[in-house]
């Protein structure tokens, strides 16, 4: 009997994390979710109170706490009788902010939360789970940001860390590969708020503007990124991989002059 599909979500507990467990889990997958926010990981949990779901407290940033992160992955599936591996590793745990401040001012230290919060924590968390990720023939999605290929001031911390996820996702594509594909998301407005419920076009929250510029004709939500996970992580994507997909609403490919 083939076993259920096994994914590994970290920054899990929240925003788009959060919304792309909630849709594996409604596709049938066990969902791993990973996050340092002990209490969105516990209403996450309390959410979800069934077993096909696994909180797991950690930084992506700290080394030890990966390692033992991913320990308590394989008893979890060991004591479900399951055989080992992971279907999917979607690296999506980061400081969320983009703004650092002006260049000049942004200090060594802060520099190196922005990159330790999404590029190292890749990184720690790719090395970690590869064997699992082989013994499935499994997929990363790295999720970094249009802000990756476009920029507002005082992003710089930001902006080089999202830019390193994508330089790190086609090198992992050639070095894992054929075993283990390997793409990117680069999302653009997407609204984590709690209007994210409500009809999507009838939200008071974004101006007419805000939908306007986009040229889908409205912000997008969490559920937008989780189905293209979904999607890169299915059989139909099985020739995808090293890829970088804006899912923006299209605002990368509009030119706008302020007026």
């Amino acid at each position: 009997m083939t076993p259920p599909r096994l994914a590994l979500i970290t920054g899990g507990a929240q925003g788009i994390g959060r919304g792309i467990v909630e849709d594996l889990l409604a596709r049938g997958w066990r969902v791993a979710a990973l996050d340092r926010d002990a209490e969105a990981l516990a209403e996450l949990d309390g959410a979800h109170p069934e077993t096909a779901l696994l909180a797991l407290r950690a930084d992506v940033a700290r080394e030890t706490e990966v390692d033992a992160a991913l320990a308590g992955l394989r008893d979890w599936q060991a004591a479900a009788g399951e055989p080992p591996g992971l279907d999917l590793l979607v690296n999506n745990a980061g400081i969320a902010d983009p703004v650092s401040g002006p260049v000049e001012s942004l200090s060594l230290a802060d520099w190196r939360r922005w990159q330790d919060s999404h590029l190292t924590g890749a990184f720690l968390c790719t090395r970690a789970a590869v064997a699992d990720l082989r013994a499935r023939h499994g997929s990363i999605v790295n999720i970094a940001s249009t802000r990756a290929l476009q920029s507002e001031p005082d992003c710089e911390a930001y902006a080089a860390a999202k830019g390193g996820l994508l330089a790190m996702t086609h090198a992992l594509a050639v070095s894992l590969g054929p075993e283990v594909r390997v793409n990117a998301i680069c999302p653009g407005w997407i609204e984590t708020g709690p209007w994210q419920k409500a009809a999507r076009r009838e939200t008071p929250e974004h101006r007419a503007i805000d939908r306007d510029q986009h040229p889908a004709g409205r912000v997008g939500e969490p559920a937008d990124i989780a189905a293209t996970v979904a999607f890169l992580a299915s059989e139909e994507a099985g020739f995808i991989t090293g890829q970088q997909l804006p899912v923006d609403g299209g605002m990368t490919r509009r030119m706008i002059y302020a007026e």
